[in-house]
């Protein structure tokens, strides 16, 4: 079985850089788009100093300017970009123009990672058919919930997930529960945010189980 990697999303304290640092994800999470989770890119600069450097950190943006992402890149807050809003292949391509731009400059390469909502196959076939259009290294399904952009807790039917050519994420309500069948799935890594809090915050305890759980043979 191919290792499956870990992502933590939406950390906002120390505390949580401090959990993370210890049990060692492969990714975590920045929301940078509004709701209960976000953060501002001042705080964000604070948390990444003290993350480590074993750890990279995606920024969650929700049709934000391209401006505000690639500051976050060049000021090595962000190390990846995933979209999560209606961001079209014209602006990813806008966005992979400008961070070429950077690599030139620093050397590090930023991938992109495109959010894919799913409710029905018919939502995942056409979500593919666009993203062949746009500059992604990597995807992310999510479960469609109307209204809502992201982080809604619930899952959606894996198995509308077809082969794709791209590594991907699967997130939206995977926890102790399910974790045994979303390891079956084809993912590259797996990514969890409300089911490793208590109280409406990261719970250590929570995020050591989910990551010893996944990373068990």
């Amino acid at each position: 079985m191919i290792d499956i990697k870990i992502k933590i999303c939406g950390l906002k304290r120390i505390e949580d850089i401090d959990a993370v640092n210890q049990y060692k994800p492969d990714y975590i999470g920045f929301v940078f788009a509004p709701g209960k989770r976000q953060i501002t890119p001042q705080q964000a600069m604070i948390l990444k100093q003290h993350l480590s450097q074993e750890i990279l950190a995606a920024g969650v943006f929700v049709n934000s300017s391209i401006k505000m992402i690639t500051e976050l890149a060049e000021e090595n807050i962000i190390d990846l970009i995933q979209l999560h809003g209606d961001e079209t292949a014209e602006y990813a391509n806008s966005l992979k123009a400008e961070l070429q731009k950077l690599e030139l400059k620093t050397g590090k390469y930023i991938p992109i990672i495109q959010v894919i909502k799913v409710h029905t196959i018919e939502d995942i076939t056409v979500n593919l058919l666009k993203s062949d259009s746009f500059p992604a290294d990597y995807l992310l399904f999510d479960t469609y919930t109307k209204g809502i952009y992201g982080g809604s807790g619930t899952a959606f039917d894996w198995s509308l997930i077809p082969k794709v050519n791209k590594p991907w994420f699967l997130a939206g309500g995977i926890g102790i529960s399910n974790i045994a069948e979303a390891k079956q799935t084809n993912a590259y890594c797996i990514d969890v945010s409300s089911s490793v809090e208590t109280d409406g915050y990261k719970d250590p305890h929570k995020i050591e189980e989910i990551i010893k759980m996944i990373r068990s043979k």
